[in-house]
């Protein structure tokens, strides 16, 4: 259904249910058990990809699978490390942008294997941040997305871990955003981001978010990552 035809109701159900979709699927990730040591990270890639289409007839992902592992948990996202094989005491992280029924999802899960303290406490500090970054935006609403970034870096060197990405989330809608939107600053929440983050874009409709949080122990060698929408929930 052409965007024009949507209302703001039907655009945030549709988002809120890409969302639902995804977190059905990474919970069936983990009930089969696809995140198992001696597996390459592309190999549990492809195995979610056949998972969406097996469970909502979808193969397409509006970017690049990211399943990361090890030492590559340290990666941003427009890296592209080496393919690792998961070990039986690792951290893994998942970044996945399903399209369900031409609408967005972007979702992002930590997961450690073994019983590593400082592992666990990194997967367990992710979505903390991320609570309170969303309290933030919650509390400002004139925020910026340059602004949010510049907290959220703060609460990650607050919690003890070193934020690991450029930027901190982007705009998320009907796809394609990226190839519309893509090459715009203020598309991204990151530094130079002016633009407040409560705006209509170009067709008229409020603007929605995700919101992604990237620590990191460079020291030790590992990374998590943790993403939702942002500006919208049930």
């Amino acid at each position: 259904m052409p965007s024009s035809a949507v209302s703001e109701r039907e655009r945030v159900s549709s988002l809120l249910d890409a969302q639902d979709k995804a977190v059905a699927l990474f919970d069936a990730v983990v009930a089969r058990g696809l995140i198992a040591p001696g597996a390459s990270e592309s190999a549990v890639s492809d195995a979610i990809r056949d998972l969406a289409d097996e469970m909502f007839g979808t193969r397409r992902f509006w970017h690049k699978r990211i399943v990361r592992t090890g030492i590559n948990t340290l990666e941003p996202y427009r890296s592209n490390p080496p393919d690792l094989t998961i070990a039986a005491d690792d951290i893994t992280f998942l970044d996945f942008g399903p399209i369900f029924e031409a609408w967005e999802a972007d979702f992002g899960r930590t997961y450690v294997l073994g019983d590593d303290p400082a592992k666990i406490a990194l997967r367990d500090a992710l979505e903390p941040v991320w609570q309170r970054g969303r309290d933030y935006f919650r509390a400002h609403p004139d925020v910026t997305g340059a602004e949010l970034y510049a907290h959220v870096v703060d609460l990650a060197r607050q919690s003890g871990w070193e934020f690991g990405s450029s930027i901190a989330g982007h705009l998320v809608g009907e796809f394609p955003h990226e190839k519309i939107a893509g090459h715009k600053t203020d598309s991204y929440i990151k530094p130079g981001s002016a633009g407040p983050m409560r705006r209509l874009d170009a067709a008229g409709r409020p603007c929605h978010w995700i919101l992604e949080i990237h620590l990191v122990n460079r020291a030790r060698g590992i990374g998590g990552f943790f993403e939702q929408l942002l500006d919208l929930s049930r």
